[in-house]
């Protein structure tokens, strides 16, 4: 009997050592991986305790940015590039717009006769609403909208959010080609895809390829673009090719692949008014 009970004296102290390292090593390992993870963003926020996608973008300039895809007519491409180009320079070069184009292209690989525009509101939210209620009482760009449309069989956008730890994309000389990487996500799976690819992107800066990375807010969501320059496709593939030789490369692609549903490419060439050449 009295070995029986310092038996289970010898337990309950075992158990109660136990718990105290766990929740030890716990708070540690906690606080350790918030500190590193903290130490790849812009802002120090704790990632429990904010939103995945204010702890991603770049809250100190406050772009929101609108990725459109338009799939045109075949026969139509010519005059829709014109259309566009002209009501574009517009509102570009238009002060009282809190808006402004970033990049044009036709998509040469990949979905055919379609146009790709990015758009930046200097703002964020505010600033596109604004620009929405100024358009509403334009009355050339309702004309415009009226004849663009029978030049288009289908059309969607999304709105994004840019990354953190990618450079902001700046007009370019050309000539260049242009790749839309993008990329669906695993739901849940933002944070790991940004955290790993905070440490990549250096590894791809050297040719000055990268242009810029975003994440989608509204429209198809946990959706990323990566959006690189290159001269040609021959240095496209040279270009790749080096990431390989890097230390640290192979073990981002590894640790992202499985965060992947599906992705596309797209390579695309420069309207003629493309602040992006």
């Amino acid at each position: 009997m009295p070995r029986t009970r310092s038996f289970l004296l010898l337990q309950q102290q075992l158990h109660k050592r136990y718990l105290f390292r766990r929740q030890s090593t716990r708070g540690f390992a906690e606080s350790s991986d918030v500190g590193w993870f903290r130490s790849f963003f812009v802002h120090k926020v704790d990632s429990r305790k904010d939103a995945h996608s204010n702890l991603l973008s770049k809250k100190e300039t406050s772009h929101l940015y609108k990725l459109q895809f338009h799939n045109v007519k075949p026969d139509c491409l010519d005059t829709y590039n014109s259309l566009s180009a002209e009501v574009q320079n517009q509102l570009h070069c238009d002060e009282s717009y809190p808006c402004e184009v970033v990049g044009s292209w036709n998509t040469w690989y990949g979905e055919q006769d379609q146009a790709v525009h990015l758009w930046r509101y200097s703002g964020g939210y505010p600033a596109l609403t604004e620009c929405l209620e100024k358009l509403k009482h334009n009355k050339e760009y309702k004309e415009f909208r009226k004849e663009r449309s029978k030049l288009l069989i289908s059309r969607r956008n999304q709105l994004l959010l840019e990354f953190s730890f990618w450079n902001d994309p700046t007009p370019r000389t050309g000539p260049n080609i242009y790749e839309l990487r993008s990329y669906n996500l695993k739901p849940g799976t933002m944070l790991e895809w940004g955290n790993n690819w905070a440490r990549a992107i250096s590894s791809r800066q050297e040719n000055n390829e990268a242009v810029g990375g975003f994440f989608t807010q509204i429209g198809e969501l946990y959706v990323v673009h990566h959006l690189w320059a290159y001269k040609d496709l021959q240095a496209r593939e040279e270009t790749r090719n080096a990431a390989w030789l890097k230390e640290g490369w192979e073990s981002v692609v590894y640790y992202t692949v499985p965060l992947i549903r599906s992705m596309d490419s797209r390579i695309m060439i420069p309207m003629k008014v493309s602040p992006l050449q």
